[in-house]
Parts: C-alpha cells; structure tokens; sequence
C-alpha cells in the first residue's frame, strides 16, 4: 500500500480507550469559531481587483474629469488657485498600455501599507476609523510612490489628472468594499453567529463564580455557555450548598462526569473547554487535557483560588483576553486561515463546474435507472455525521434494491469488513445498473451537491452513517474534527484491498495529521485515475 504522507505511530490511550497517536510534529486543526476571520489571500485580491477597476475607471474618464477642472468648467472656479490644472492634451490623454506602469508601481506599495497598518487582521475587530484610515494611508502612500517613479523615469506618459483621479477613487473603492464587509461581519457579531460555545468543567461552587463572571464581563454574542461537567469533589470535602441559582442559567449535560468528555466533544459543538482546577485532588485533569488535545480543542486551565480567594490589593491582570481569566491556554497550531479559504474555493469551483459540465451525464444515469428500475427513485438519500459531529443528508444514485436495508441483517455474516462498516464485494442488493455505477464510482456524483452547499469537501475523511458512529471506538471518533469528502487516502491507497476498519480510520486521521493543499491535488489526480480504471469501488 503506498502512503502519501508518511505513517501514524503507535497506539496510545485515551480517557481509557485505545487511540492512535498522531505525530506531534505538524499538528494542525481547524480554527472552530474563528468564522469572523476573513482570509489574508480573498482581502488582498479585493484589494488588488479595486485598484485595477479604479485604474481603469480613472483613465478611461480621464478627458471628462479635466474638462470638470478646467476653468469653465463645473469645478473649475473652485480649484484652479489651489489645484492648477494643466490643459489637455492636444494631442489626446496617453493609451491605457502606456500608463500601466502607474498600476504596476502601486498595487504592491497598497499591499504592503495595508499589511503594516494591520489592514489583513481581522475587520470585524476594528473600528470604522481604522478601516477608513487605512484605505487613505495606503493610497497616499501608493498614489505618491507612483508619482515618484513616473518624475524619476520621466515618463512623459504620466498624467496628473490620471493619477490623482486613480487615487481619489482607489481610496473611495477600497473603503466602500471593506466597509460593506466590515459591516455584514459587525451584524453577524451582534446576532450571534460567530459565538464560540464554551464547556465547564469542575466543581459547583467554581462553576457558579464562572457563571457570574460571564454574565457580567463576556458578551454573550462572542462566548456562549454550552452547560457543564461534574467533577467529584476532594476526599473528605463536604459540598457546599449553592449559594445562588447561577447553576441554573446552564445545564448539567446529559453525561454528567468530566470523564466523558471525550463522547461529549464528537457529539457537541464545543469551542473551548475552560477548566477549573481545584486546589486538592488533580488525577482528574489529565484525562481531559488528553481528550481536548486529541480533538483539537482550546484549553483553558484556571487556578481555582484566583476565583473564589479574597484579594485585597493585588488584581488579575489582562493581555487582551476577551475572557479576563487568569489562565493557562492550551490552543492548537490552527490550519492557515488563506490554505482553508483555497481548499473551500477549489471546492466551490470544481463542483459547479462539474455539477454543470456533467449534467448531459447526470440526466443519462438518471434515466438508465428509471428503465432498468421504474419503481427505484432515483436519488438516495444518505443520512451521515459530517463535521464536528453534525448530521447532514447527502445524496447518491440509487444503486441497490428497494428493501436493501431490510436484506442487510441476512447478510451480515458475509460482512467483509472488521468493525462497524458494512461491505460485501459481490452485494446481491445491488442493481446491474448500479454495480456498474459503483465500479466507476458515477453513484458518487451527486454529492458535488453537498461539496458546492460546504456539507463535505473534495477531500476529506469518509463520513460516518449514524449506526456506525454508535460502535466507534474514541479513537476512531477524532476523523470527525475535519469535513468530510468525496475521496480521501483510503480512496487510492486501495480501498478495495482494505478489510479492516481500524486501517481505514488510520488513513482518515494521517490524512488530517498531514493535510496541505499539496496532498488534496496529489489525492484527486490519482483518485481520477482509480475512477477511469474502475478500481473506484
């Protein structure tokens, strides 16, 4: 079997139960939560296509603008005594070719200005001045870096009224888009929906001033409490009575004990787990330091006697830190906010493309079932568990008999597959039409669908169906920390040569240990070549 990216280590343990341990080097994960950040590579290509438009709208409009300012004209009584403006041209305003340069020499002075002034961090973060200030800095900048070059070279195709039209409304495009931007993003930040879901872990008296301190200090549209785990108190501790009802703004989850945390993070969309730790008993938290670094998720550990002790003159002191904790945190190395935004652009790109290329194909298929199989419908729904735990229904060509869910408990002992996948090689479920589906994986077109709505990705780990995620293992459960796709290593490491379940999930979670864009291509061009051989199935 060839591996693409390297081999997973040893078994190890996890919150008692067998887990494959990923390399420590390299490990990377999804930043859930950090939905407000817009990628580094989507800002500087707005800019860079504002700058373009602008440029264009400026030269071409170059004639009306000067006859704007001349003497005579609507403006012209009001700036000739500050702002002279020279006469046109007699023999006409330079072609675009020969005042490219202009473009050329500020589109990267822009970049670098705007990447100084922080103008690549987060929008939603700053405030309408900044924003503003920016996008005037910059052209500033660019607009007289420009200006320098065209005196320095003395291009004698340089125009005042180009360059100062160019720069006036290159700063008026770049606030415009980034203020629409910033503003969708601030609307989304009120009603909610970049909110992290936060988890408490300890006892109730720590739980209850945890309460309290969100409700006063953190706003509820940025962390949200998503309810609390127990943890036993110290031997020889007496509980004590709850002295408020802060417990009850938030729910004792169903699971109870800070030991099932584990279940808990692949069943729940949790963003962060703030631990309190007491002063006595800590065999505790190592099971949950364990279970958040397996499944990639911020930890942040809290000395209980800097909550509850009585201070007099010393206070806890912030560094930016939207929670005002004192805290260790333990956060994982996030994947490259610009590599996920292409990985989602190459999705986005290549299913529409195939979704309307192949729709000649979509509709033959469609057809060849319906002759072959009249009372078949034609799409199956596949009810699966995606990203984070999350159900979503994909769908496939239908490719087996009516009651092939009824026959599946008959053929359970030809089941060639160790662990809780179901598959048999020669399936007597399957429809001639659909084991020729199946052997050039056509049955697998339609979840394009699901790629194009961002339910799956073209690459990713195979989604878990609800009854197999109810015999996973936790270790196996890690797979759903990345969205799920269309092909993965398994996919061209043979899949068909792959009976034991364990296997399979290794090749899920060394493709998530390391992933990079680089790997997705590497595994489409060979998943291509598995589908036209026929060994897609």
């Amino acid at each position: 079997m060839t591996n693409l990216a390297g081999s997973l280590q040893t078994p190890a343990h996890i919150g008692g139960q067998r887990r494959d341990a990923p390399p420590d080097a390299d490990r990377v994960t999804l930043a859930a939560g950090d939905d407000d950040r817009i990628p580094r590579t989507f800002l500087g290509t707005a800019d860079v296509a504002v700058l373009a438009l602008t440029f264009l709208i400026a030269h071409y409009f170059a004639p009306v603008v000067q006859e704007l300012l001349l003497p005579g004209g609507l403006l012209g009584g009001f700036l000739p005594e500050v702002f002279p403006v020279p006469p046109a041209p007699t023999d006409g305003f330079p072609v675009l070719s020969e005042v490219a340069w202009l473009l050329i020499g500020t589109a990267p002075a822009t970049l670098v200005v705007m990447e100084l002034a922080g103008g690549y961090g987060r929008l939603v973060r700053q405030s309408a001045f900044r924003l503003a200030g920016q996008a005037v800095l910059a052209q500033t900048v660019a607009i007289s870096f420009g200006a320098l070059i065209g005196f320095a070279l003395k291009l004698t195709s340089s125009s005042r009224v180009v360059i100062f039209t160019y720069g006036i409304l290159s700063a008026l495009g770049l606030i415009g888009y980034r203020s629409a931007v910033w503003g969708y993003q601030r609307r989304r930040l009120a009603a909610g929906v970049y909110a992290k879901s936060v988890l408490l872990i300890g006892q109730p008296r720590a739980i209850e001033w945890m309460v309290r301190h969100f409700r006063k200090n953190v706003p509820d549209n940025e962390f949200r409490l998503a309810g609390w785990l127990r943890v036993a108190p110290e031997s020889g501790h007496v509980p004590e009575r709850r002295r408020d009802d802060a417990l009850r703004e938030i729910p004792l989850l169903q699971m109870g004990e800070y030991a099932d945390i584990g279940d808990l993070l692949v069943h729940h969309p949790i963003h962060e787990v703030i631990v309190i730790q007491s002063s006595g008993g800590r065999d505790w938290l190592r099971p949950v330091i364990d279970a958040c670094d397996y499944f990639r998720v911020r930890l942040r550990i809290v000395p209980e006697a800097l909550l509850v002790g009585n201070l007099r003159d010393l206070q806890l002191a912030y560094r930016g830190d939207p929670l005002r904790l004192p805290e260790v945190v333990l956060s994982p190395p996030y994947l490259d906010a610009d590599s996920i935004f292409v990985k989602r652009l190459i999705d986005v790109v290549v299913s529409a493309a195939l979704l309307v290329l192949l729709a000649p194909l979509f509709l033959l298929i469609a057809a060849l079932i319906k002759i072959a199989t009249p009372r078949l419908p034609v799409l199956y729904p596949w009810k699966v568990i995606g990203l984070n735990g999350r159900p979503f229904t994909g769908y496939k060509f239908t490719t087996m008999v009516a009651d092939a869910d009824a026959q599946k408990e008959q053929l359970l002992a030809l089941n060639e597959m160790t662990g809780p996948v179901f598959k048999v090689k020669n399936d007597p479920r399957i429809t001639p039409v659909g084991r020729f589906l199946r052997k050039y994986s056509l049955n697998e077109l339609p979840q394009l669908w699901s790629v194009l709505k961002g339910d799956m990705s073209l690459v990713g780990p195979r989604p878990a169906l609800p009854h197999e995620l109810q015999r996973y293992e936790l270790w196996h459960k890690r797979k759903l920390t990345f969205k799920p796709g269309l092909t993965c290593l398994w996919q061209v490491s043979g899949r068909n040569r792959i009976s034991d379940f364990d296997e399979w999930v290794r090749l899920d979670l060394e493709y998530i240990d390391r992933w990079s864009l680089w790997l997705d291509l590497r595994i489409l061009a060979r998943t291509v070549y598995a589908v036209l051989s026929g060994s897609g199935s």
